[in-house]
C-alpha cells in the first residue's frame, strides 16, 4: 500500500531568491500595485496603506535586518532540500497556484491535475520577476518527469469522491510549468530526478476560487487516494507559495501555523475567503497539504515576516514540514 510520509510547505515569491539589496525594487513596484487588500477584502492603494501603517515596521527595514530575514530563508529552504534528500520518496505531489501562466482566461478550473508523461519548464514562461531571481525557477529549457500513473490514479478517486476536478495532459508549444512548480524543481529538489504530480489550484483569480474547507477536503481525500493507490511507494506532498502577501499580515500567518501545528480544522476550514486575496490565496495550497497530513506531526521551520516597503508590504515567508 502507498503512503504519504513526508509533507512540506515552502514560500516560493521572487523576493526569497533576490539580494536584500534589491528589496527596495520590490517595494517600489508595490507602489503601483493593485494587489494590496485590506483584511476584510477591499482594495487598498499603497497610499491608504501606508496611512494605516504600524510605526514598528520602520525596524524591519534595515539593511541588517533584510540581511537577517534573508539568510534565515536560505537556511530554511536548504533545511527542506536536506529533508527531501534525506527521504527520497519515490513521488512528489506538488500543490501550487498558476497565475495565468499555462491557464488562461479561455478555461480557468478550481482545480487541476497534470499527468502527461513529462512537464516542461521554459524560462520565457516565467512570471515578470527580477532578472536576480531568474536563477531560482530554472534558466534552461528541460522536461521533468510526472508521475502519471498516480496522476490519473488521483483524478479517478477524486471523481467517485465528487471532487469535478480537471485534468490535463498537455501544454502548448512555448509554454511551461508556472513558478510554483519550477522553483519546487529548482531550489527543493536540487535537480532530483523524483517525478512529481503537479496539482494547480485557483488560489488567485475570481468567481471560482475554492473555499478553505473544500481545500482541506481536497487534502483528507488526496490521503486517502495514495492510501488505495495499487502500489508501495512513499509518496511526498508539497505546499508551493504563501503565506500572506503583498500585504504582510503577521497575525494571520501565525494563526494559520499554529492552526496547522494543532491540527485545528474548524480554525483552517472557517477561513473566510476575504482573507485570502492576492498572494495571500496560496495559503490554500498549505490547507490542502495539512489535510494530507493529519497523520503526521508539524514541524514549523522557520516563519520570517519579510517587509519591504514602511506600507507593510512584503512577504510572510513560511517553511515547514510534517513527518
Amino acid at each position: 500500500m502507498a503512503r504519504i510520509v513526508l509533507g512540506l510547505g515552502t514560500s516560493h515569491s521572487p523576493q526569497l531568491s533576490t539580494p536584500p539589496e534589491v528589496w527596495p525594487v520590490h517595494a517600489a513596484r508595490d507602489k503601483q500595485s493593485d494587489d494590496l487588500f485590506a483584511i476584510d477584502g477591499n482594495p487598498l492603494t499603497y497610499d491608504q496603506l501606508l496611512k494605516m501603517a504600524a510605526p514598528s515596521i520602520q525596524a524591519e527595514l534595515t539593511a541588517e535586518k533584510w540581511q537577517q530575514r534573508y539568510d534565515a530563508c536560505q537556511r530554511a529552504i536548504a533545511k527542506e532540500a536536506e529533508i527531501v534528500e534525506s527521504v527520497m520518496p519515490d513521488v512528489l505531489i506538488v500543490v501550487g497556484d498558476d497565475q495565468q501562466e499555462v491557464i488562461r482566461d479561455d478555461n480557468v478550473p478550481a482545480m487541476l491535475i497534470y499527468w502527461g508523461k513529462t512537464i516542461p519548464h521554459v524560462p520565457e514562461s516565467l512570471i515578470p520577476a527580477l532578472h536576480s531571481a531568474r536563477w531560482a525557477y530554472g534558466e534552461k529549457e528541460k522536461e521533468y518527469p510526472v508521475a502519471s500513473d498516480l496522476g490519473r490514479h488521483l483524478i479517478e478517486f477524486l471523481m467517485g469522491r465528487s471532487f469535478d476536478v480537471a485534468q490535463s495532459q498537455f501544454i502548448r508549444a512555448g509554454q511551461g510549468m508556472g513558478h510554483a512548480f519550477s522553483f519546487v524543481y529548482r531550489r527543493i529538489l536540487n535537480n532530483l530526478p523524483i517525478p512529481t504530480v503537479p496539482i494547480m489550484l485557483n488560489t488567485y483569480y475570481p468567481p471560482n476560487q475554492p473555499s478553505a474547507a473544500r481545500c482541506y477536503e481536497l487534502g483528507k481525500a488526496l490521503r486517502q487516494a495514495v492510501d488505495e493507490w495499487n502500489s508501495d511507494a512513499r509518496v511526498a506532498i508539497i505546499a508551493s507559495g504563501g503565506l500572506s502577501h503583498f500585504v504582510l499580515d503577521e497575525d494571520l500567518d501565525r494563526k494559520i501555523i499554529g492552526a496547522m501545528r494543532k491540527k485545528d480544522e474548524k480554525q483552517l476550514t472557517s477561513l473566510p475567503s476575504e482573507r485570502l486575496k492576492s498572494g495571500t490565496s496560496e495559503i490554500r495550497n498549505w490547507i490542502v497539504t495539512a489535510g494530507a497530513t493529519e497523520h503526521l506531526k508539524m514541524n514549523l521551520i522557520d516563519y520570517a515576516p519579510c517587509y519591504r516597503s514602511a506600507a507593510g508590504t512584503g512577504v510572510g515567508m513560511a517553511f515547514a514540514s510534517w513527518s
